[in-house]
């Protein structure tokens, strides 16, 4: 029996649509290993948010943070979870993520040390050091990466204001990328704090508003949204925070 050779003729624009998907789902990808990278221990704007303080837990003080992100456009999740001690003058902590799109699930894993240098817990102004690493256990290769100096100023007793500059090297690619940003920190009451920054990472901006509620004086709820430019990624964070004694 013959066979017939049939071309069909290929829709205008479709490798390019196609090529964009890809593109856009490379971004995602970055943009959650950026955040996975951006995970922090502080005492004021910490969990989710991508700028962290400058603070460090009390001694003898633990935490856990944990918190799920919804990131459209590709879409994916990313599901987190990361104790952290403190232990003589430095807060060590240990990071657990999830990312999920429709192509597959990445897992990473990796540790943080942070340092306040200068100032404390009450100061109008602090100063820290902080190192974390990322590995990937799912595509492997080299560990991402961050050194991070976090600064907080507090002019007042219910405003703080938190700013970051740094260098991140990708888990991806190797890429090394500066990191810098700015968040301030209103305490609308003793139980609701309205948190906004505005932060670059892994080449891109993203501009985040979100609030925190105090459950508990231990416990916390964390609710934010956000915004990467160039190509619009939304996202949207649900997380929890509670600390401890050892």
């Amino acid at each position: 029996m013959a066979t017939t050779n049939v071309t069909v003729p290929r829709m205008p624009g479709t490798t390019s649509r196609v090529q964009m998907m890809e593109v856009r789902r490379a971004t995602v990808r970055r943009h959650a290993l950026a955040a996975c990278m951006s995970t922090g221990t502080s005492v004021w704007a910490g969990g989710h948010f991508d700028v962290d303080d400058a603070g460090t837990l009390d001694p003898g003080q633990c935490r856990y943070e944990t918190w799920v992100t919804r990131i459209e456009l590709a879409p994916a999740n990313v599901i987190h979870f990361g104790p952290a001690c403190r232990v003589g003058p430095i807060e060590l902590g240990f990071n657990f993520d999830r990312i999920s799109q429709p192509d597959g699930r990445q897992r990473t894993r990796g540790p943080q040390v942070k340092w306040t240098f200068f100032g404390n817990g009450d100061a109008s102004l602090i100063a820290a050091l902080g190192w974390s690493a990322t590995y990937d256990l799912t595509g492997h290769g080299k560990p991402g990466q961050q050194v991070l100096v976090p600064l907080t100023w507090r002019p007042t007793q219910t405003l703080s204001i938190h700013a970051n500059l740094g260098l991140d090297r990708s888990p991806i690619d190797g890429a090394r990328t500066y990191r810098r940003g700015i968040a301030g920190e209103w305490a609308v009451d003793e139980r609701v704090s309205l948190i906004v920054e505005r932060n670059r990472a892994a080449g891109s901006w993203t501009s985040r508003a979100g609030l925190r509620f105090g459950l508990t004086p231990l416990v916390s709820l964390d609710i934010s949204a956000a915004r990467t430019i160039p190509l619009g990624i939304r996202s949207y964070v649900l997380g929890l925070n509670r600390e401890f004694l050892r």
